[in-house]
């Protein structure tokens, strides 16, 4: 048997434990420039995104400012529907399911009517280009993206002289800062110039500085009013600067620093009063005051201060000394640890650089997009794809890059009131699948794909997880009203089905699925109803801990028992309708009943096996290769059911080349290592990084589960600075599969309590107890369910938990327990 020894010790001396090799080789490298878009690397401060190519001959840098959309402010709600609305529910609760959707899709047609509109498109900027007369020819070329310090690298020798190019997108200075040198003196030289796809732009140079400005794009019913300017400016050693009407010549020079600035004249979703120009101006006089490696430095600085929290190291091999898109092309066949580590570190990369305190959450392409009207409009589609974008925030230890996703559920909330009053005749507040910069909360891409009104309901579990995770409660008391709008409006609209007298959510639908052909819109799917089960539970949780609004949450506490208990179908599968629809060769991209197996925790191996069994059920008849985002949830899944081995898998098959379709269902990764629906989203990155923590730590099932779904392939390795519910930071060591050694920080004290494998004896100077009953630390509550109705015609066979146990330790804010096997 395995014995852990438990002492308590200082956090430097305990992390230092698992130091030494934690983290190495945290670059993606290539041998080559980048052909298109999807080989570019990217950069960001959360503000201002730049995909950088690496052409010795032809740079270019690929520019985004978050706040440049297409429209203006405005929301999207259509007028007089609720009558409509009152119709699809008779028709559906009388079983004439097909009129229904035909009447949901007359009321909210496909394609947007006239007078109102279903998002604007996040667009792009447009690029830089640094082109370099003469360097057609190079060779010793390199490039590489350090997500270490978020520093982009070019290098090549051309014509006797080697060239280095490093970028980076500034959190110090918010500036995108370019350095240019060369090994012998007076060989830079090179022109700079802009372009930009918006039909209404500008390109002009005004005291040897390049202007490029332009006015967003119109579209549906809204004209295009963002206002943007970009500004570059340069700094020689030595050398000439030359300007004409649209560019700038530099020869001659010994090293050149390219300071590029953008701004709009947006401030919030309803007013676009401020000034860009004036904004750069401030920025670019600030940033030049100070020398490129104080810029360097204090860029560095501000990025790892938030990176270096998490280290993973899974071993290494000699493939991760090959290219990244070699390395992606033979993981499959190959065996390299090393690129899972660097793929998960990728990930919260990616989610430092696109979503930073103050500024826009990250949408569908994070902040990086080179179209004017690109998939999906990169917009925040919320029926799955935002709230993927911001699993690894709590549990990666980035709870900061959270906030802008926060702020904007908080503008939601006051334009999400108009959506339910008019078209619900409801309070609280509501929206649909999709929203965009101007906040709108209507029906987008009509009555089949749109008329779900449940995404205020999952964006606000990310509200009441962060509290679980930090257990701030003056973040709990700011943030209350918006829990409180979402459980008023699901008060109101929750509908008496007739059959067993159910409070269910009608019209509704589970999202982008049909159970008859070309019929989607229903009522009472299981996902809403495990989605209303959490809104209302963190209602009723918050209200205890704020001690307030005891009449209206003794309200909700009678609206949730009536609410549908989870079902188990005639095929042993988890229901995904109310009534048991699901076709047994349906292999849709969305599984979304199974919120309540993850991100939710309604669904346990340890508390609800059958539930648990029904839900790997229909995890496999739907089958793995799907879009890059439903591997990525997948990979969570699996961890879920505690089989690393198949997480694992769905991680292998994400970690594989991309097809050049733009389209289709078939994921995988581009070289740049960014993921593909296809085309390219960010949110399987975000899913998958997520999904790699599940594997090593939950936390969700009332006890820190350690290391509970590890692959074969992770026999040995070390992680440390995930965090777990209740303030709880985690760092473990683990050998031939086996933990080895464990730290735990507490951030607020209380009793911790840890679920270890049941062969794990722990002994030591501190008192453990084994768990019984009820964890007392309230972060660790679980809420309990509805048992699941079973078909008779169901087969399960039984589902068996690990064998595992429960120990119990009290714990000290701010004091750090160190357990070594002894």
């Amino acid at each position: 048997m395995n014995r852990i020894k438990i002492i308590a010790s200082s956090l430097v001396l305990s992390i230092s434990v698992f130091q030494g090799n934690a983290q190495q080789k945290l670059k993606l490298q290539y041998d080559k420039p980048a052909t298109n878009w999807n080989g570019a690397l990217p950069l960001g401060n959360g503000r201002l995104g730049a995909m950088v190519f690496g052409n010795p001959q032809k740079e270019e840098l690929q520019l985004n400012e978050e706040t440049v959309w297409a429209g203006e402010p405005g929301n999207n709600v259509p007028k007089n529907v609720y009558p409509n609305i009152e119709e699809i529910r008779k028709l559906l609760f009388a079983g004439k399911n097909k009129e229904a959707q035909d009447l949901a899709n007359t009321t909210f047609p496909r394609q947007a009517p006239a007078n109102l509109n279903y998002g604007m498109p996040y667009q792009t900027v447009g690029s830089l280009w640094i082109e370099f007369p003469g360097h057609e020819k190079f060779s010793d070329y390199k490039r590489d993206l350090d997500i270490e310090k978020a520093v982009s690298s070019v290098g090549y020798k051309a014509n006797g002289v080697t060239y280095k190019r490093e970028v980076f997108a500034s959190f110090a200075d918010d500036v995108i800062i370019v350095k240019l040198t060369a090994d012998k003196k007076k060989s830079i030289s090179f022109s700079l110039s802009a372009t930009s796809p918006q039909l209404l732009n500008n390109f002009r140079t005004q005291q040897n500085k390049l202007f490029f400005e332009g006015t967003s794009g119109s579209a549906d019913n809204k004209t295009g009013k963002i206002k943007f300017v970009g500004e570059a400016a340069c700094t020689l050693q030595g050398g000439k600067l030359t300007a004409t009407a649209d560019k700038l010549t530099i020869k001659d020079a010994d090293e050149v620093i390219i300071r590029i600035a953008i701004a709009t004249n947006f401030k919030n979703y309803k007013d676009l009063s401020a000034n860009p120009s004036e904004k750069n101006a401030d920025v670019l006089a600030k940033a030049s005051k100070k020398t490129y490696s104080e810029s360097l430095q204090n860029h560095v600085a501000a990025y790892q201060k938030y990176f270096n929290r998490v280290t993973l190291d899974l071993g290494d091999s000699p493939q991760s000394d090959k290219t990244t898109d070699v390395r992606i092309k033979e993981f499959g066949t190959s065996y390299d640890p090393q690129l899972v580590a660097l793929y998960f570190q990728f990930g919260r990369y990616l989610l430092i650089s696109s979503s930073q305190p103050g500024n826009q959450p990250a949408n569908l392409q994070g902040i990086w997009n080179h179209k004017l009207s690109p998939p999906w409009d990169s917009k925040y589609t919320v029926n799955i794809n935002t709230e993927m974008n911001y699993w690894p925030a709590e549990i990666t230890n980035l709870s900061e890059m959270h906030q802008p996703l926060f702020s904007m559920l908080k503008d939601l909330a006051e334009t999400g009131q108009e959506s339910a009053r008019e078209m619900y005749h409801a309070r609280g507040w509501n929206m649909h699948h999709n929203t965009d910069l101007w906040r709108i909360t209507g029906v987008v891409d009509g009555g089949f794909y749109g008329l779900w009104p449940m995404g205020g309901a999952w964006l606000t579990q990310h509200l009441w997880q962060h509290y679980l995770y930090t257990g701030d409660k003056a973040f709990l008391k700011e943030y209350y009203p918006v829990l409180k709008g979402a459980a008023q409006f699901y008060l109101d609209v929750l509908q008496e089905e007739p059959e067993h007298k159910w409070l269910v959510v009608a019209p509704s639908m589970s999202p982008e699925n049909t159970y008859e052909s070309s019929v989607g819109v229903t009522a009472g799917t299981t996902m809403d109803n495990q989605l209303v089960f959490d809104v209302f539970n963190n209602i009723i949780n918050a209200s205890k801990v704020l001690e307030k609004d005891t009449p209206f949450v003794d309200s909700v506490a009678v609206a949730i028992k009536r609410l549908p208990p989870m079902q188990i179908g005639k095929m042993s599968q988890l229901q995904e309708w109310l009534h048991d629809w699901d076709k047994p060769n349906d292999h849709h991209r969305h599984i979304s009943h199974l919120y309540g197996l993850f991100p939710s925790g309604q669904i346990s191996p340890f508390k609800t096996p059958q539930l648990i069994e029904a839900a790997k059920n229909t995890l496999i008849s739907r089958g793995d290769v799907s879009t890059g985002w439903s591997m990525g949830w997948k990979v969570n899944w699996w961890a879920r059911l505690l089989d690393g081995n198949r997480a694992f898998k769905l991680i292998k098959d994400q970690l594989s080349p991309a097809p050049m379709e733009t389209k289709g269902q078939q994921g995988g990764t581009y070289p740049n290592l960014l993921d593909a629906h296809p085309p390219f989203q960010i949110d399987g990155n975000f899913g998958c990084t997520a999904g790699i923590t599940e594997m090593l730590l939950q936390s969700y099932d009332g006890a820190i589960y350690l290391l509970p779904a590890l692959p074969d392939d992770f026999k040995n390795g070390k992680v440390t600075g995930l965090k777990a519910r209740g303030g709880f930071e985690v760092a473990i060591e683990w050998e031939n599969g086996k933990l080895k050694k464990l730290i735990v920080k507490s951030a607020l004290g209380g009793n911790c309590r840890l679920r270890v494998a049941s062969d794990v004896i722990l002994v030591g100077d501190i008192k453990l107890e084994e768990a019984k009953g009820e964890n007392s630390n309230v972060f660790y509550k679980v809420e309990q369910i509805k048992t699941p109705l079973i078909s008779e015609k169901a087969a399960l066979k039984g589902y068996k938990s690990p064998e595992t146990k429960l120990y119990d330790f009290e714990t000290e804010a701010g004091k750090t327990y160190s357990f070594e096997v002894s």
